[in-house]
């Protein structure tokens, strides 16, 4: 089942799942049911606790991060992410306190995750940025980022496969689109594959 706004969460980091949201085929933050979806679909802020005020302008701010974390991450995979590209990024993870969550007991008697006043926009956004910091500081973990193979398709994500050979995002997504380039080259086209995504 799709996730709402065609949202992935998919990647391995909250950094890289804010970079899914971006590209082809569309933008994906496109006002602030989107964002608050996201928010909550990335772990950023727990289910039962969406955040109060997301407007424009927190969906501006947010776009903000996601192009410096493409530029800084991309920057890094193909050698080095500029200085000042990494000043901002880390301005971002400085800017605020990310909020602290509490354990309190649901109705039925399970624990749960909630803020106890509504975190701000800052606050979120460096909760974002101290991911992304954690990411590119983390040698183990950074040497798992990987691009997607998929022809057209933008994102990175973390290879945690056995043997680190994974090549696509998703096998479901890119890897299958793949599987039936590779069978219409074989047959010439002829024939319709079933179970494509668009």
């Amino acid at each position: 089942m799709a996730a709402p706004y065609d949202l992935r969460f998919d990647c391995g980091r909250i950094c890289l799942d804010l970079l899914a949201t971006a590209g082809a085929p569309a933008e994906r933050l496109t006002g602030p049911e989107s964002l608050t979806a996201w928010l909550t679909g990335a772990g950023v802020v727990p289910g039962g606790a969406p955040p109060d005020g997301v407007d424009g302008q927190w969906v501006a701010r947010f776009r903000e991060l996601r192009a410096l974390l493409r530029r800084v991450v991309r920057d890094e995979l193909r050698g080095r992410a500029a200085d000042a590209d990494l000043a901002l990024l880390n301005a971002a993870a400085a800017a605020a306190a990310p909020p602290a969550a509490h354990a309190v007991r649901a109705a039925d008697g399970t624990l749960v995750r909630t803020f106890p006043e509504p975190p701000d926009c800052a606050e979120l956004l460096a909760a974002v940025a101290r991911d992304a910091v954690g990411l590119l500081t983390d040698a183990t973990v950074r040497g798992q980022l990987r691009e997607c193979a998929g022809e057209g398709c933008s994102l990175v994500y973390l290879d945690a496969s056995r043997g680190r050979r994974r090549r696509w995002c998703s096998s479901e997504v890119c890897g299958n689109r793949e599987r039936v380039a590779r069978h219409r080259r074989r047959t010439g086209g002829q024939g319709v594959a079933h179970g494509t995504h668009p």
